[in-house]
């Protein structure tokens, strides 16, 4: 499993964002992506949940030891537990994988999932840059439930992410959002697109018409 959004598209959102806060959204994502390929990667679920408990403790002692030579890490202890973000937070983000590990991907693993991947990641996020906003955890569930829909291929499971995944969305990019938190919107604005019956390709005009539109506007 990947993001949702292309890396240009997030790599374009990204640049919403105070320049001096972008290397410390990289490195979280990159986080992101590190977890997700685990699930990616591993067919056996008990072998999936050593990977993702490795990271755990691993992410969990950034707090209190240096960073072990490895990039991910390295880059989260420089860039991001400068800016109010602890390793026990990002340790926490793990739970959400985990949830998709369960012998069956009911609605309650498919509701842990949005909760601990994409509200805690948005939330964590919304530290490091500064903002506080009640929409911003709700984007990030709709942002995880829009990935999760994209990926699965059991159709009842991907219909209730779709369709969890629309309402999250729809209301947490109801009105204006403030212009520090424009960044995680646009992630929010491209997993909307995802979601339309016949959405437009990523990268494609309409697409990015409408992010510069969020950047501009809030919108």
């Amino acid at each position: 499993m990947s993001l949702s959004v292309t890396r240009p598209e997030r790599a374009l959102a990204f640049s919403y964002a105070n320049k001096s806060a972008r290397p410390a959204l990289a490195a979280l994502f990159a986080l992101d992506d590190t977890l997700a390929s685990i699930l990616r990667s591993t067919r056996e679920p008990l072998i999936g949940q050593m990977r993702l408990t490795w990271w755990y403790e691993a992410l969990g002692r950034l707090d209190t030891a240096p960073a072990p030579a490895e990039p991910v890490l390295v880059a989260l202890k420089k860039e991001v537990l400068s800016s109010g973000v602890s390793g026990e937070m990002l340790a926490r983000l793990t739970d959400g994988w985990d949830a998709l590990l369960e012998p069956v991907l009911d609605v309650r693993a498919i509701e842990r999932f949005a909760l601990d991947r994409g509200r805690r990641l948005f939330e964590v996020a919304a530290i490091m840059l500064a903002v506080s906003d009640d929409r911003i955890g709700r984007a990030g569930e709709g942002w995880a439930l829009a990935d999760l829909a994209q990926k699965l291929t059991d159709s009842a499971g991907r219909d209730l992410a779709r369709v969890r995944s629309i309402a999250a969305l729809d209301g947490a990019l109801r009105g204006r959002w403030p212009s520090a938190a424009r960044a995680l919107g646009a992630l929010a604005v491209s997993a909307r697109f995802d979601m339309m019956p016949e959405h437009s390709a990523p990268g494609s005009p309409k697409r990015i018409a409408r992010l510069a539109w969020h950047r501009l506007t809030g919108y």
